[in-house]
């Protein structure tokens, strides 16, 4: 199969995991893409362009022509957490899959074969007002409690090794630690165990036809809702950065998202600061100053 992968997937995942094991991965997928339609007897209408982050999609039909999309992703992107994921929210919030979390298929090549959403359409079509309400929606119905003996990763788990970085790298030294103390808090006195997206915001949210509106694209893990909500509370923070009253806004923003779903608003005020942190650290590793200026901005404001 002729296949370039899209721009997007090769910078993110030269930043998250290296070149050297991102361009190991990039030369073997096209061939695990050919492998992977073949084995589900499935017709490629053509990539999804800018596409994932960390994993390549394929608009795909069916053997009996109904469409569907393909997603193919490195084994170090732990797509295995994510069938197991969607597996278990079975299309509640969230995209369907037509793979079973433990079967044969796309358990070796990294695939998993989903219903067709409208990726072009996502909640940052919406005025920003509008898709505050249907992201609250949304992350509210994927909040159940995880399966039985999951293997999912913890919020104290993932945090945790974040922090390694966090310290040595270029961000403020006092808004990193302000990150990690806030950080150390929210693990020490966390009370609740829930799955969690691990990734939401508003670009993961896209239209479909079983429902308005679907999740996409789960980093999974179990821990408190706050964490969950701490990425959506900066959508669209280059607006909020540009407006003079960005800091109010931002504030008066995170406090109507976390009682809209019964958040506490101190908790989702401190893994917002750690999450902005965070980001900005990996930004500026990976040369995207600008990127990381507006994070740390934000973050300054918690």
């Amino acid at each position: 199969m002729a296949l370039e992968p899209p721009r997007r997937l090769v910078d993110t995942l030269t930043e998250r995991y290296g070149a050297p094991r991102a361009n190991a991965w990039l030369g073997r997928l096209p061939g695990l893409a050919a492998d992977a339609v073949a084995a589900r007897g499935l017709t490629v209408e053509r990539p999804v362009a800018p596409g994932g982050r960390d994993s390549l999609l394929l608009l795909v039909r069916r053997p009996d022509g109904a469409p569907a999309a393909l997603k193919i992703a490195p084994p170090f992107a732990g797509p295995g957490a994510e069938r197991a994921a969607l597996a278990h929210w079975k299309g509640w919030g969230a995209v369907e899959t037509y793979d079973t979390a433990g079967g044969v298929q796309g358990a070796e090549d990294g695939s998993v074969l989903l219903e067709r959403l409208r990726p072009e359409v996502s909640l940052r079509s919406l005025p920003d007002a509008k898709a505050l309400l249907e992201a609250a929606g949304t992350i509210r119905r994927l909040w159940v409690d995880p399966p039985g003996g999951h293997g999912f990763e913890t919020v104290e788990e993932r945090t945790g090794r974040q922090a390694g970085p966090m310290r040595a790298g270029r961000a403020p030294a006092v808004l990193v630690e302000a990150a990690l103390d806030a950080r150390a808090a929210m693990v020490a006195s966390a009370r609740e165990e829930v799955l969690l997206h691990g990734a939401f915001r508003q670009g993961k949210v896209l239209a479909g036809e079983r429902a308005p509106w679907l999740a996409v694209g789960p980093e999974p893990l179990v821990g408190e809702r706050a964490y969950d909500l701490a990425r959506p509370a900066r959508d669209r923070v280059e607006d909020l950065v540009a407006s003079e009253s960005g800091a109010s806004s931002a504030r008066r923003r995170m406090n109507r998202l976390a009682d809209s779903l019964d958040v506490d608003r101190d908790r989702l005020r401190a893994w917002a600061l750690f999450r902005a942190v965070e980001s900005a650290t990996r930004a500026l590793d990976a040369g995207r100053g600008a990127a990381a200026e507006v994070l740390l901005e934000f973050a300054s404001w918690l």
